[in-house]
């Protein structure tokens, strides 16, 4: 779906003017709901001015309308009479405007402090920054570094949530990638022990060793000896009586 020329402006637009969920508004303007859920609680998009989509020809109030009344309709653009070139995606860190490059440091501490999987390049994009500001950051050696307080980028509007996500899973499987591969050059195996271990029998007990003269006691005795024993007992009661 065509997305809005201005997105945020719209969002402010649309959250201000309209009864439509943080879904649909995220969905139509391509941002992140917590991101529509930021600009709600003014923590986000702050000094933007809403632009009515309607007045442009972007939305029609009837379409306002009828996804006001279900929540679980998505609202649909309307057919623009120009044509408009598509956005090429710029290569490169992202600009930041002058009035927010003040926050960059706080929010480079805050990718440092929460998503260390984050390599220098991801966080230079993400903010619009360089890799010596970073290590700087990382290492404590900014010239700002007492002042420096860790800040979401997303509240501080320097990356949208989406772009955080994707980059955060990006890294967290290239992360898994090498974890597995070096498990698998080392040989080694997960967690799981060998199954000669698992099923391997218990222990039997150890007997204790009867004395040497009690042994041989034993082996003395056999069939006839016993008998024979017994027989002369039997003659002896016989005396008696």
């Amino acid at each position: 779906m065509t997305q809005p020329l201005m997105p945020k402006a719209t969002a402010v637009w649309l959250v201000e003017n309209t009864s439509l969920t943080f879904d649909q508004i995220a969905d139509y303007c391509g941002l992140h709901v917590l991101e529509v859920k930021g600009i709600a609680d003014g923590d986000v998009a702050q000094g933007i001015k809403g632009m009515d989509p309607v007045s442009t020809g972007q939305l029609t109030r009837a379409e306002i309308e009828r996804c006001q009344k279900n929540p679980a309709t998505r609202l649909m653009a309307a057919e623009s009479k120009y044509k408009v070139p598509p956005v090429q995606p710029r290569k490169g860190p992202r600009y930041t405007p002058v009035s927010r490059r003040q926050d960059r440091p706080d929010a480079i501490a805050w990718l440092i402090r929460n998503h260390p999987e984050l390599t220098d390049s991801q966080i230079a994009k993400l903010v619009g920054t360089t890799k010596p500001t970073i290590e700087s950051i990382r290492d404590r050696t900014h010239w700002n570094s007492a002042n420096i307080k860790p800040v979401d980028p997303v509240t501080l509007g320097l990356s949208t949530q989406i772009e955080l996500d994707a980059a955060v899973q990006k890294a967290a499987k290239k992360v898994d990638r090498e974890r597995r591969k070096a498990q698998k050059e080392a040989g080694g195996t997960e967690t799981l022990l060998p199954a000669a271990e698992t099923i391997a029998p218990e222990p039997q007990h150890a007997t204790i060793a009867a004395p040497e003269e009690e042994r041989e006691e034993r082996k003395s005795y056999d069939a006839d000896s016993v008998f024979a024993k017994l027989k002369d007992v039997k003659i002896e009661e016989d005396d008696e009586e």
